[in-house]
């Protein structure tokens, strides 16, 4: 997984600038007290995506409509390209799923709220290492990607 996940990195790396040209249209629910959404929004748009920020009172709808599994909630939901986002993912592993889409993967996730994934930042705190898990329509999901931080590990 981690070479693979080198090669998808060095690859969108040069591809990068022709992607965020795309301007994928994102659209976010999320809770109007949380904070932290607006820290994950901002990473996206400052990655080159166009977001649509969505406040609601209840994220649990828009968790049915795009078939997040129990187990992989975090506390924001979105779409992109037809595909479902939870959580804190990287805007790097939203840009490898757009370039690869794998084969019967309907989603990313980032279950919990890692310390230093993109809106978590806390100051004086170490990033934690976390996977990005890829779900499909069936429930099953594994591992698409780790992270330290915003970073590939």
């Amino acid at each position: 997984m981690r070479r693979r996940g080198l090669l998808a990195t060095a690859l969108l790396a040069v591809s990068g600038p022709a992607l965020a040209q795309r301007d994928e249209r994102v659209e976010v629910w999320r809770d109007p007290n949380c904070g932290c959404c607006s820290g994950w929004i901002a990473h996206l748009r400052t990655s080159g995506f166009a977001v649509e920020d969505r406040v609601v009172p209840s994220v649990a709808p828009f968790r049915r409509m795009l078939g997040t599994p129990a187990d992989l909630l975090s506390c924001h939901a979105a779409r992109v390209a037809g595909l479902a986002i939870e959580g804190h993912v990287p805007a790097l592993a939203i840009r490898r799923l757009l370039a690869e889409r794998p084969a019967g993967v309907v989603g990313l996730a980032v279950p919990a709220m890692p310390i230093g994934s993109p809106g978590m930042e806390v100051p004086g705190q170490p990033p934690d290492t976390y996977d990005v898990i890829g779900w499909r329509a069936d429930g099953t999901h594994e591992p698409f990607m780790r992270f330290v931080g915003a970073q590939p590990a």
